[in-house]
């Protein structure tokens, strides 16, 4: 990549790092985090190559004194996870704010109170590229201010339902959606999917066999955006459920797959509390489903699954980078009689709802849940939003619109 793409967690990491002594930055293989670190970083260690690696492990203290150039962006730590208790002993000493950078594809086990990182590191998590990012929109409006305060009209630069699935499969990992051609995406990312069961999975759960977890990684990819039984998805594997648990466990910790959990209150009743299960980008998923552009064309249940995983890697790139106390939810109630595809819930009791529809013509019955969830929280519910594959921005009712997708980026 020749010229950097500023992305929506800059501004964040920057003001992080002025005033922590250590931040240690988490998200998805490639998806751009020692890219981002390395324009703040004076002085770089990449702890997956051997020869770089090497005094970090026989001295980690030591190592880091050797390098007196701060910020140090130690990248992928956990190929060396004795440096995290070197960069806790050196705050405790004093390091003073900007001096640490650490880039990493596990989740480290920060909610263990005995981690060394515990109130010395802070944390952020950066996902892959949105389509705000990489149409250069990184500083416009917020997302949530177009979701709060929707605008109505036509948006003539609006995709069709195709033009929706094409960007959805260009994904968003920096190097295949900005670098590659069309025809040689799909090839980075099945051989991205290769990497997680062959190797990244082996390094992170010793006993996994590839075999198994491509076949559940395939199954969790066609369940994406559903709420599913983890039966139905480890027999579909044809594996246990002990083996899957641990796979399930490990791909959340690779940030491959996001759990997002159910909507809790009890001003509702009969809720489902299992959550709702994607996979962190479209096009991976399609790849770890091994489905190209012509079988979702023709299967209007995988459209639905692309460009619902799709919308939420926009909505959730944007949370985690500006609104990290906006949580995402999902809602269902009544054995399924009621579902809102995404909460966005924004403390205080205000919630944004949303229902994602591959389709461009939108009726009030397509917000019916939408209605239902205004009526049962009141005031609370700042807007439902019916997004689509449309052109046009309108009012369904008091507090519902319906949206084009692209009003998340345009």
């Amino acid at each position: 990549m020749t010229t950097y793409v500023p992305r929506l967690i800059d501004d964040v990491l920057a003001e992080v790092l002025a005033q922590r002594a250590a931040v240690m930055v988490n998200g998805p293989r490639a998806c751009g985090k020692t890219t981002s670190g390395a324009r703040l970083a004076r002085s770089i260690v990449r702890l997956d190559v051997g020869t770089e690696a090497a005094l970090f492990r026989a001295d980690p203290d030591a190592a880091l004194a050797a390098f007196g150039e701060r910020p140090l962006l130690l990248d992928e730590w956990q190929e060396v996870p004795e440096v995290i208790g070197a960069v806790k002993r050196a705050v405790d000493a004093g390091a003073p704010a900007g001096s640490f950078i650490l880039t990493g594809s596990v989740r480290a086990p920060i909610e263990q109170r005995t981690w060394p990182g515990t109130g010395r590191v802070a944390t952020v998590e950066m996902a892959p590229l949105t389509l705000r990012e990489q149409l250069g929109g990184a500083g416009g409006p917020g997302l949530l201010d177009r979701l709060t305060s929707p605008a109505v009209g036509t948006v003539r630069a609006a995709p069709d339902v195709l033009g929706y699935l094409d960007l959805a499969l260009a994904g968003g990992f920096p190097e295949p959606a900005l670098d590659l051609e069309a025809r040689t995406r799909a090839g980075w990312y099945r051989d991205y999917v290769e990497q997680i069961a062959s190797r990244d999975v082996v390094g992170v759960l010793r006993r996994a066999e590839p075999d198994r977890m491509r076949r559940y990684l395939e199954a969790l990819a066609l369940a994406s955006a559903g709420v599913v039984e983890h039966r139905t998805l480890y027999e579909a594997a044809a594996i246990s459920k002990r083996t899957a648990e641990g796979y399930d466990d490990v791909l959340r910790r690779l940030f491959v797959t996001v759990h997002v959990p159910a909507f809790s209150t009890n001003r509702l009743k009969n809720l489902v509390v299992r959550p709702k299960r994607y996979v962190v980008d479209a096009a991976l998923l399609a790849a770890a489903a091994r489905i190209g552009r012509p079988d979702i064309v023709r299967d209007g249940d995988l459209l639905g699954c692309v460009v619902d995983t799709f919308v939420h890697t926009q909505l959730r790139g944007e949370v985690l980078a500006r609104h990290p106390d906006v949580r995402i939810a999902h809602l269902r109630s009544d054995g399924g009689r009621r579902e809102v595809d995404l909460i966005l819930d924004l403390g205080g009791r205000r919630v944004v709802a949303i229902e994602v529809k591959a389709g461009a013509s939108v009726a009030r019955t397509d917000a019916r849940h939408l209605v239902w969830l205004r009526d049962e929280l009141g005031a609370d519910l700042v807007s439902g939003i019916v997004l689509h594959t449309g052109r046009s921005a309108f009012a369904l009712d008091e507090r519902i619109y319906a949206l084009p997708i692209c009003a998340l980026w345009s």
